[in-house]
């Protein structure tokens, strides 16, 4: 794609499918982090088709995408060697009245890739892998609360998450009132809330990293204070999975959970998750053991072969290719191309690159340093322009130098209106519209 001036980057067939998708599916989008009241208005692309690390939209326009379907495509779109697995088992059948000797398969697989569980179940999304982790250790335990990171955005879509956040609605709040929250990274204060909860609490959850990386000990800290208080320790691996390592940040760190759960890049954009855990709990949810039965997952699609063939195509291609590698080497050239290019324009305080380099976000921040949807605004406006579609700087191993090249330079063009916009005081003349809005609100 050329490169373009915003006023000349017209969306005519993506807003008129956008009206569409508002017509018929509410919020127009089936995620709400990619509705189009995150990107600025008028242009929120509607996508045609993808292929390595380029997307393109119905009006035509290619990008380099980032973020790459909420950080699940981590390979790019369509990799060869994952659709073909896909393709060769969708010609065998996809779903059976008994189980698929391809489900042992991909459990042996996994369990190998992820050495620190003994058994796994598989699932379609993320929020019924963790809703299960939770059940299973309010049953383990006989304890109705649940602790979460109150640090870490998103869990579940599931009540005992969604009651936490301003979109609440519809949701008892005796049901609010079983989930506590705790900071990341601060162990007096998480081991305060245990013992104020004591024999209450079933579980710990959290993302065991993010955009920073655990304090030294934290995560050990973490598993001590879990085990003393008697809860069940539940790593949400859905993002570090397969970003920090092949086997997470469990793998990485060294640190092991009762149970943790996976999603996203296990399956390149198919639709598989997993939970996985120490067997004493896990068969919790199975047929041999003597006490009350768990209903711990059962999913008339869960173990579909062709997402299961996704997800041990996979595994081989990060094995084999050294992709988790790859995808620090691609962060650390981008971060370090998108620090220099805001320095270069004197905004270097204002945009801010943070997080491990295979999961990279961007802050933008206003004159005073505080975050900013009208600034995220204009500096959407002008990637667009410049070719690069980036609700974050997410890399997928699919990315060139020569795409990381060119996001730099639209980076520096989107800084250099930011320092006009800060200059003024007011960015609203390079908004094009409304701002962006956070996901997590209350009110339309």
């Amino acid at each position: 794609m050329h490169t373009q001036d915003t006023a000349e980057l017209l969306l005519p067939r993506s807003r008129e499918a956008n009206e569409r998708l508002h017509a018929l599916i509410p919020g127009g989008a089936h995620t709400y982090a990619k509705g189009d009241d995150q990107y600025p208005e008028d242009l929120a692309p509607v996508i045609s088709h993808g292929r390595g690390a380029h997307v393109w939209d119905v009006d035509g326009n290619r990008y380099i995408e980032y973020g790459s379907g909420l950080r699940s495509v981590s390979l790019g779109h369509a990799h060869p060697r994952v659709t073909e697995a896909v393709r060769r088992e969708i010609d065998r059948g996809s779903n059976f009245v008994r189980p698929s000797v391809l489900e042992v398969e991909a459990a042996e697989r996994f369990l190998a890739t992820v050495p620190t569980a003994d058994m796994v179940k598989f699932a379609k999304n993320g929020s019924d892998a963790t809703t299960a982790a939770v059940r299973l250790a309010r049953a383990a335990t006989g304890r109705p609360r649940v602790a979460i990171c109150a640090d870490h955005p998103f869990f579940s879509v599931d009540d005992w998450f969604i009651g936490t956040t301003p979109m609440s609605a519809g949701i008892p709040a005796e049901t609010n009132d079983l989930t506590v929250t705790f900071p990341y990274g601060d162990l007096v204060a998480t081991e305060e809330l245990l013992t104020r909860h004591e024999g209450e609490i079933a579980c710990v959850i959290l993302e065991p990293a993010t955009h920073s990386e655990p304090p030294p000990g934290y995560l050990a800290g973490l598993r001590e204070l879990a085990d003393r208080h008697g809860c069940v320790l539940v790593f949400d691996e859905m993002i570090t999975g397969f970003r920090w390592s092949e086997a997470g940040a469990q793998g990485l760190y060294g640190v092991v959970p009762d149970l943790s759960t996976f999603g996203k890049a296990l399956g390149n954009g198919f639709a598989v998750s997993a939970l996985a855990g120490r067997r004493e709990l896990m068969e919790h949810g199975g047929l041999r053991h003597s006490g009350e039965r768990v209903f711990l997952l059962s999913t008339t699609h869960g173990a579909e072969t062709h997402s299961l063939a996704a997800a041990m195509a996979v595994q081989t291609v990060y094995s084999e290719e050294g992709v988790t590698a790859r995808l620090h080497a691609l962060g650390e050239r981008l971060a370090a191309g998108v620090r220099d290019a805001a320095a270069g324009m004197g905004v270097g305080e204002h945009v801010v690159v943070r997080g491990r380099a295979s999961n990279l976000v961007f802050a933008t921040l206003d004159g005073s340093g505080q975050p900013s949807q009208e600034y995220r605004t204009l500096f959407l406006r002008r990637l667009l322009a410049g070719g690069v579609l980036a609700p974050s700087f997410v890399v997928s191993s699919a990315l060139s130098d020569a795409d990381i090249d060119q996001t730099v330079d639209a980076v520096a063009q989107a800084c250099a209106v930011y320092r006009k916009a800060l200059d003024a005081g007011d960015p609203t003349p390079w908004l094009g519209g409304r701002p962006v809005k956070p996901v997590f609100r209350r009110l339309v």
